[in-house]
């Protein structure tokens, strides 16, 4: 099989795992019952279960309600490197706070079409952000707006189509893009090849 239209592998599961525990840690470390952070969250105490134990990967609008709720901008409630802070590495001193290795790259599956997100930046406090998208064949991110700020992203792999408020454009390797956060936009992927885009973000808003 050719490798460009190999299909990516995901641990689905353990990604949505990995979401789960931090989900737990952060209400667990507020005092809050699922019950409570569901009333505050204004979601299902039972989709809040179904999030820490690992069986369900939520939309980007019920990750910024739980993030809200928890007093914690979206990165901190993804990554589980603390704010700013960098992992001692075996025989060596603690890696630098700029440096995030392949390795530990905190990796979530979101929504229905289970795009796969790579967070990428090495710190969760700094206003200049970016991460790895994998989009499935047919796949369809969530329309966001997303406050004050810029987004911007290069197609690594495939073809993609970005859609920003009204317009439309269909993106191919190598192709790259940029507009304000605040307008409506959406990635999607109607080819029958998964792709990659670079997305990177640069926020005004601490909280996002």
């Amino acid at each position: 099989m050719d490798v460009a239209s190999a299909p990516i592998e995901t641990p689905p599961r353990q990604a949505s795992g990995k979401l789960g525990e931090r989900l737990r840690a952060l209400r667990q470390a507020r005092g809050l019952t699922i019950v409570e952070l569901g009333a505050r969250a204004k979601v299902s105490s039972g989709l809040i279960s179904q999030i820490e134990r690992g069986n369900s990967n939520p939309s980007v609008k019920t990750l910024q309600r739980l993030r809200a709720a928890l007093g914690v901008n979206l990165w901190e409630l993804l990554s589980d490197r603390p704010a700013g802070a960098a992992p001692a590495e075996s025989g060596a001193s603690a890696l630098p706070d700029y440096v995030r290795r392949a390795a530990d790259r905190p990796r979530i599956v979101v929504g229905s079409s289970r795009l796969v997100k790579d967070l990428l930046s090495p710190r969760n406090d700094r206003n200049l952000r970016f991460m790895l998208i994998t989009l499935p064949a047919g796949s369809e991110s969530e329309d966001v707006i997303m406050g004050q700020g810029e987004k911007g992203g290069l197609v690594m792999k495939g073809q993609v189509r970005l859609t920003v408020d009204d317009g439309e454009a269909d993106l191919a390797e190598g192709d790259s893009f940029q507009f304000p956060s605040s307008i409506p936009h959406k990635l999607s992927n109607p080819h029958d090849d998964p792709a990659e885009v670079l997305w990177i973000m640069s926020v005004v808003d601490s909280h996002i």
